[in-house]
């Protein structure tokens, strides 16, 4: 398997060297290294173009995306877009990679920062800069026009942690737009919550008197399950405001730092007194202990995870009524006036292609699904994940048919919506370059080793798993 990536990115790394003379092969031809330039024209509206579109939708999200496909072609009846489920993300990334040694890419594609890291090697990605830029005027089919580019009121109208994302690559660029989105969210049994009058923790100094007090009241329990090790170390540093890593400079492995250290620490003394747990450390997805009967030991009554997954939090039906009721809130902060949630979920980049007008048409499509309020709504009613554009909250179909029903039990993925919505100002993204999906996974294993293992000096034991991670990453980045 290793073998198998050098050389894959032994070969993206050969393409990216081609650019030093200026050249990059794109759709079989060669098209110039740099931004996108516009042609003078614009886009032609009577040329047939077809857009090759790689997701991982399942056939409930295709089903919507379908019908959205129908609106948008009574706009540009000459663009046909042919879309493909490719398994899941890992798989439409290492597709991606393989297809750019050979130049045959998609147009657009399902995808994360660190996948675009990966594709920048060969420069494969359009910036999108000049097409968001753009005051052009395009007519459409139905004598209606729009400007190319975003307006102001439409940048606006992303969330912007999202939007922000797509210019995490250490030069400033923009190389992708946010399709929806997911973060974590804190789970909570607001039955047991309220029977025991326990307050819900805002911050890790109020969650660790939480853990500590459910306990004592339930000494079977392992109160709180957090699924993503590396999620959890991340989000740490934003909080804290440490360092993790850099997208730019000569040193990219930041997080070997004494704050980092002590946050650690302290965890793995939760941890010792079977205060918490994780996805990997107790073999599973923590929402399986959230979900366990109370009667049941080693159940939970937090969860941290997916605000995607909400519907796996809620426990199964017992005589048609839920065990107990679902509270969903923003995750503990270090500052709780200054609230840092991790951006999650997929997001849309276009390639490089030979014909200027593959890409226009590639934008026009991009810009359709990420700024339509009908689609965005739908999208996110179907697949549990957060619309990225603040004014689907005050859609009338989302509003009244899944917002206003926001509970713990049946509509518990409106409540989970409604809570990522309510914090859209907390969102961060990390540094993406070539390593920064080694770092991610080197730090859940570094918060594996440092929890769970049996170190006869802590601190000597913590400082040697930092060292040993930063080693790796820098092994593996070459």
């Amino acid at each position: 398997m290793k073998t198998k990536r050098i050389l894959i990115t032994a070969l993206l790394i050969l393409a990216m060297c081609l650019n030093l003379f200026s050249l990059v092969s794109c759709g079989g031809s060669k098209q110039p290294a740099g931004d996108f330039v516009i042609p003078e024209g614009g886009f032609d509206t009577t040329k047939e173009v077809t857009i090759t579109f790689y997701h991982t939708m399942g056939s409930n999200l295709r089903d919507v995306l379908d019908r959205y496909i129908v609106e948008f072609n009574k706009l540009y009846p000459n663009i046909t877009i042919v879309h493909e489920q490719v398994g899941g993300y890992d798989d439409v990334r290492d597709q991606i990679k393989t297809e750019i040694t050979v130049g045959n890419q998609p147009n657009i594609a399902y995808c994360y920062p660190d996948h675009v890291a990966q594709y920048n090697l060969a420069q494969a990605v359009t910036t999108l800069d000049s097409l968001i830029e753009s005051d052009m005027t395009v007519t459409r089919a139905d004598g209606s026009t729009e400007t190319l580019g975003l307006t102001d009121e439409q940048i606006a109208d992303f969330i912007q942690g999202y939007y922000a994302e797509g210019q995490q690559f250490g030069d400033g660029k923009m190389y992708t737009l946010p399709l929806s989105k997911s973060t974590e969210v804190l789970y909570y049994n607001k039955t047991f919550f309220e029977k025991h009058n326990l307050s819900v923790p805002t911050t890790w100094d109020e969650m660790e008197a939480t853990i500590k007090a459910i306990k004592e009241i339930d000494p079977d329990s392992i109160p709180l399950g957090y699924d993503s090790e590396g999620n959890w170390f991340i989000t740490m540093c934003e909080q804290y405001g440490s360092d993790y890593t850099s997208a730019s400079g000569d040193e990219h492995f930041l997080f070997d730092n004494e704050t980092n250290h002590a946050f650690v620490a302290r965890f793995r003394e939760w941890y010792q007194k079977g205060y918490v747990t994780t996805q990997e450390l107790s073999g599973g997805y923590t929402s399986e202990l959230f979900t366990k009967a109370e009667s049941e030991a080693g159940n939970s009554y937090m969860s941290i995870g997916s605000s995607a997954g909400a519907t796996h939090q809620r426990p199964d039906k017992v005589d048609e009524a839920y065990p107990f009721e679902v509270g969903i809130t923003t995750i503990p902060q270090v500052d709780a006036s200054n609230p840092k949630v991790i951006s999650q979920g997929p997001s849309l980049c276009i390639f490089k292609k030979a014909d200027p007008q593959e890409v226009l048409a590639s934008w026009l499509f991009v810009k359709y699904l990420t700024t339509t309020v009908e689609f965005q709504a739908e999208f996110s009613m179907a697949s549990g994940y957060v619309p990225v554009i603040k004014s689907v909250g005050e859609n009338e179909i989302y509003k009244e048919q899944f917002l206003d029903k926001a509970d713990g039990g049946d509509f518990i993925s409106a409540l989970s919506a409604k809570v990522c919505l309510d914090q859209e100002k907390a969102y961060y993204t990390s540094p993406a370059f070539n390593g920064s999906s080694t770092a991610r996974d080197q730090v859940g294993l570094l918060m594996q080793k440092c929890l769970s293992g049996d170190f006869s000096d802590v601190e000597a034991g913590i400082k040697k798993a930092f060292a040993d991670a930063v080693a790796e990453c820098k092994y593996q980045a070459g």
